[in-house]
């Protein structure tokens, strides 16, 4: 079970930003199909960023007890997807607030 702390508090994470949009109509909530786009080309490329890294030797897989051991490819957890979803997520709904505001 600890096999899946860390996703679980991606997925934690994932579903407080999926209010914080909700309540105040940001992304998913104001245009479902730009922001799907978005975050798909987002963590798309980050993924690729990933792989590169990866067969350059400069990243690597560390072991954690609070990772579930899946892998999407060798060296590259899926817990890694699951954080680049967060991290685009995360940034697109600040840039959309922000822009809001400025407004």
């Amino acid at each position: 079970m600890i096999g899946f702390a860390y996703l679980g508090a991606l997925a934690v994470s994932l579903g407080g930003l999926a209010v914080l949009d909700r309540r105040f109509r940001l992304a998913f909530w104001a245009d479902p199909a730009r922001t799907a786009i978005t975050l798909v080309v987002g963590v798309l490329f980050f993924l690729a960023w990933d792989v590169a890294g990866l067969v350059l030797g400069i990243f690597a897989r560390g072991d954690s007890p609070h990772m579930t051991g899946l892998q999407l490819a060798p060296e590259l957890p899926v817990e890694e997807a699951v954080f680049l979803t967060l991290l685009c997520y995360n940034t697109l709904l600040v840039w959309r607030f922000l822009d809001l505001r400025v407004r």
